[in-house]
């Protein structure tokens, strides 16, 4: 295999990863706004049990993907085998 196509995939996965991450983010940062915010959705979440677990299921899943992208980076920039199959 080139020398090209190896360099061009390592970062298309890198790129790939840091979309993982950031969408981890806006997740993990949408889950904190939901569960946290006194005034906008409080009110909506307290009526509801369900939004509330689904607000800390969003977080979770939200951390989740942020250390799943940050690794994949990681195991793209350094090449390694472990980071990217973890």
């Amino acid at each position: 295999v080139p020398m090209g196509v190896l360099s061009c995939m390592k970062y298309l996965m890198f790129v790939f990863n840091v979309l993982v991450f950031a969408g981890g983010t806006c997740l993990a940062g949408m889950g904190v706004w939901v569960a946290v915010d006194p005034a906008g959705f409080q009110d909506i979440v307290a009526a509801r049990a369900v939004l509330s677990t689904g607000a800390w299921l969003l977080l979770a899943v939200g951390i989740a993907l942020s250390l799943l992208g940050f690794l994949g980076c990681c195991g793209a920039l350094r090449r390694s085998r472990p980071l990217l199959l973890l």
